[in-house]
């Protein structure tokens, strides 16, 4: 392997081991992590680990130190909200996108297979936890299959990238609220967008696959704040320990 891939391939390992650090909760709001700290802890040379904290402050999970090194961000819930409305908006052109360009039956195909899975799961009553992990498999793919139908790069890459903001990703509180009581109403609620979504693409609806899409985002506001109501389940997601509310 040339040199410089294999320094990309460890900036990104030492990438993700440190993501993996911070949204297991390993390590928390306010801790400062230091270059040969990083080093130690992902396995990674010093150069791929710098480039790391690099990309993990671009992704706002860490503050650069004035005096070196870097600290672990906590977010307000304002922080996460407004991350989650600048997914929906995004997501909500993506669909207008797709609708008001048409998409063929055969597209719309693998979009239906996904809707019928987690259909399928939804049928559990209670749900479980297994079946909550699957959602939030069918439900990323859901999304990303509804982006590629906007056949539009520039717009995909933007998505990405809101996507990646921390907590802003469309199951980013599914596994917090799996041990809420109004959990199953919730998925159901989104999954009803999910269908009402498909039928204005179909129907080249574009102002409705809009306005359900950003709707289906303030869905996921709504559970950033019963999830944050009901910290007694942290084990199910620790990164809530970074998101400070009002009364913290």
């Amino acid at each position: 392997m040339p040199e410089v891939d294999r320094s990309v391939s460890q900036t990104v390992k030492a990438q993700l081991a440190l993501r993996d650090q911070i949204l297991a909760g390993s390590l928390r709001p306010g801790e400062r992590i230091s270059e040969l700290q990083a080093v130690e802890t992902t396995g990674a040379s010093r150069t791929p680990v710098r480039m790391a904290l690099v990309r993990l402050e671009e992704e706002g999970l860490l503050e650069a130190i004035p005096s070196g090194g870097f600290m672990v961000k906590a977010f307000s819930e304002r922080d996460i909200s407004d991350s989650i409305e600048l997914r929906g908006t995004l997501e909500g052109l993506a669909a207008r996108f797709a609708a008001e360009r048409g998409v063929s039956a055969r597209e719309l195909e693998p979009l239906k297979e996904c809707l019928a899975a987690i259909d399928e799961l939804l049928r559990q009553v209670p749900i479980s936890i297994e079946a909550f992990s699957s959602y939030v498999t069918l439900n990323a793919r859901f999304h990303a299959l509804l982006t590629e139908l906007s056949r539009s790069p520039p717009l995909i890459r933007q998505i990405d990238r809101a996507s990646a903001l921390p907590f802003a990703s469309p199951s980013g509180f599914v596994m917090a609220q799996s041990a809420l009581p109004e959990a199953q109403q919730i998925l159901i609620i989104g999954q009803e967008h999910h269908r009402v979504v498909i039928d204005a693409i179909e129907n080249r609806e574009g102002a409705r696959a809009e306005a359900i899409m950003r709707e289906h985002a303030r869905l996921a506001v709504r559970n950033l704040r019963l999830a944050l109501r009901n910290r007694t389940h942290l084990d199910l997601l620790p990164a809530l320990a970074l998101i400070k509310t009002a009364t913290d």
